[in-house]
């Protein structure tokens, strides 16, 4: 009874809902947003009956999440293109920042037998683009080569055994067969020029070929317009290219749905993976179905529009599946789904000098979280969700500051400060300024409540609504993980691609504000969502 309590918990979460009929004949259907996470520039490819979904993660490492489903549905990670990226200092929040940057809308392709992934790293435009490959992604990635920066690119393997790279705003380059660079007296076409109506932005390429006819698909800003997604097609590569709307559609209280990609089903189905801008949660994932009409890969439902619900596309799945997880730690590995603020200092963490808990030691002096080493995290969900830790303070040092964060450009935080002994807990607002560079120069902070701890255990929990129009989070901490305290002001959480581009995460830090030593221990993580 308690696993049957537990799975139909979860799949609320989800938004799946199953009749309660016989499961083998029972018709489970889905709420969109799909996935209500921050998952943006979606790329999906179907090889066999399995579907792969690779998604930008910037500035957090490991970085480039792969995920695999059965359905579409439901999405579990199960590796990264990298650990860490090592280009510049930068990953390493040294010489400034990468927030926002790094990698970027990466291409997922399979090819005789083998994956290839490639994405230029946003950190240096005029830079490389780097071309990751592996025969199985849950065994891990290896890079194969690098290439010139090719932006928002899509890599595609031509039917006669040519290969090129889309990118930009209608860029096609030819590679060279075996991959290791530009063919030199292959294709370098610009392959059309903006109509009339592209006005602003135009680019996230994703490219399938059906039929014997190339489809380049992108999103479209029209200046003073919502985004949309259109369909540039043609019979050679050569030209010419036509284009058409194939979705602009509203959806749950957002006026517009635009970049991703199509797929098809081992049975012929074709459905769109499209992300939408959701405020504070980030760009969220919705899934739909794709119609072809003469030709034409229209997306939505009969009228153009995202459903709410829809029926699961494929049955395969056994058991249903997370991008956000709880933790209890027990593992020598971490979970998967955790990704670290910039590059880790690996011996400033650990999860056997304490068995059962995560230990997170200072490692060099930080003014505050935005440029703390070894910051975990992981994203929030929606509509609702909450995240509680416990922690066990009893190794701080002096000026040492620990806790859980609504982690963003602008953050809010449940922050552990130990001063003469005394360990005092505050609820801190913090909004960073970023240079043109992403170095850091300016924070803004608030102190909005605090209270004087007795007792070196504490529970800290952040509880938030991503409902439309919301996006609060509110904070409150416990000592005996019973009896819970609201702390400070309920907070405001905030999206903006200048400065970090992501969603806002929860995230538990630990840093050292005057010398490095202290450390604390995370006993556990635990997570749930609301229903959709």
């Amino acid at each position: 009874m308690k696993k049957l309590i537990i799975a139909t918990f979860l799949l609320a979460c989800l938004g799946i809902s199953v009749r309660a009929a016989d499961s083998q004949t029972a018709s489970p259907t889905f709420r969109n947003p799909v996935l209500w996470a921050d998952v943006p520039d979606p790329d999906v490819i179907r090889v066999g009956n399995d579907f792969y979904l690779v998604s930008t993660t910037m500035h957090l490492m490991p970085g480039g999440p792969i995920m695999t489903s059965k359905d579409l549905v439901n999405w579990h990670t199960v590796s990264y293109l990298f650990d860490r990226l090592t280009d510049s200092p930068k990953y390493d929040m040294r010489e400034g920042t990468v927030y926002g940057r790094g990698q970027w809308a990466t291409s997922l392709k399979y090819h005789n037998g083998m994956f290839y992934a490639l994405f230029a790293p946003n950190d240096s435009p005029g830079g490389e683009s780097y071309l990751y490959q592996t025969k199985d992604p849950r065994q891990g990635w290896t890079l194969r080569t690098r290439l010139p920066h090719f932006h928002d690119c899509s890599l595609f393997f031509d039917d006669d055994g040519r290969v090129y790279v889309f990118h930009g705003t209608g860029g096609l380059q030819e590679l060279k067969a075996d991959l290791s660079g530009v063919k030199e007296d292959g294709l370098n076409l610009q392959l059309f020029e903006r109509d009339s109506t592209e006005t602003g932005l135009l680019e996230g390429s994703r490219v399938i070929k059906k039929d014997g006819k190339y489809y380049l698909l992108m999103v479209s800003w029209p200046q003073n317009k919502p985004r949309r997604q259109v369909c540039y097609r043609a019979d050679r590569l050569e030209g010419p290219w036509e284009k058409r709307v194939i979705l602009e559609s509203e959806f749950g209280g957002f006026s517009y749905v635009g970049q991703g990609t199509i797929v098809d089903d081992a049975k012929g189905n074709w459905y769109g993976v499209i992300f939408q801008d959701r405020a504070a949660i980030g760009r969220v994932l919705t899934l739909m179905p794709c119609h072809w009409e003469d030709g034409w890969p229209m997306l939505g439902d009969r009228e153009g529009h995202v459903p709410t619900d829809m029926s699961v596309p494929c049955r395969g799945e056994k058991q249903h599946t997370y991008i956000v997880t709880s933790d209890e730690f027990d593992s020598p590995t971490l979970s998967i789904n955790w990704q670290w603020n910039h590059n880790p200092v690996d011996e400033a963490w650990s999860l056997t000098d304490r068995k059962g808990w995560l230990r997170l030691h200072t490692s060099r002096p930080a003014q505050h979280i935005f440029d703390a080493p070894n910051t975990i995290s992981q994203r929030m969900m929606g509509p609702t969700c909450t995240g509680i830790v416990k922690m066990d303070l009893s190794g701080m040092h002096d000026g040492d500051c620990a806790g859980l964060s609504a982690f963003n450009g602008d953050a809010v935080q449940l922050l552990a400060n130990r001063q003469n002994g005394q360990t005092t807990l505050f609820v801190k607002e913090a909004s960073v300024k970023l240079g043109e560079r992403k170095e850091i120069e300016q924070v803004d902070e608030r102190i909005t409540g605090q209270r004087t701890l007795g007792s070196d255990i504490v529970y800290l929990r952040i509880d938030a609504d991503f409902n439309p129009g919301k996006d609060i989070a509110s904070l409150s901490y416990s000592t005996d993980g019973t009896t819970w305290y609201k702390l400070g002001e309920d907070f405001k959480m905030r999206f903006d691609h200048t400065r970090f581009f992501m969603g806002t995460r929860f995230a538990i830090f630990n840093y050292a504000t005057e010398k490095p030593g202290g450390h604390v221990d995370v006993d556990w993580f635990r997570f749930r969502c609301g229903k959709k």
